[in-house]
């Protein structure tokens, strides 16, 4: 089981950008979470880029290279993407958007996201918690049930 992690524009600056939103934890601290909690069980891939186009270049490839699932916060471009929303739509992969802040407690910009219509699920609100459920949904149901 191969499951891709994608963060969008700004993740690198996890832990030092707007704490107070997003917490003291690092990318790197994040990450190693979900190496940890897949152990034997799954090969997780991380990346992070500040471009849309890199994005899509990765969603693109994990369909090629035919991976379980896909965690992605897209940041920013959840609100502008339809791009990403595309890409998303036009594999076979399952993908699960995520967000460490609540999008719908913030401002309105915030509330509408291009690419959840094109997703497996959503989960917002919950801290860097949210990509440990993320992964645990892909490791609980296995290749066949997303």
């Amino acid at each position: 089981m191969k499951v891709l992690v994608l963060n969008g524009p700004n993740l690198n600056r996890l832990g030092k950008r707007e704490p107070h939103i997003y917490g003291y934890e690092t990318l790197q601290d994040v990450e190693q979470r979900l190496h940890d909690i897949a152990g034997e069980k799954a090969t997780i891939i991380c990346k992070q880029s500040n471009h849309e186009g890199q994005l899509v270049d990765w969603l693109h490839e994990a369909a090629d290279e035919q991976y379980t699932g896909i965690i992605i916060n897209p940041a920013a471009y959840t609100h502008t993407s339809i791009a990403l929303h595309d890409a998303i739509a036009g594999i076979d992969v399952p993908v699960i958007e995520v967000h460490i802040s609540n999008v719908h407690k913030r401002e309105a910009f915030r509330h509408h996201s291009y690419l959840a219509p094109a997703c497996l699920g959503q989960i917002v609100g919950l801290g860097t918690f949210g990509y440990e459920l993320a992964l645990r949904t892909f490791l609980e149901k296995g290749e066949t049930s997303c």
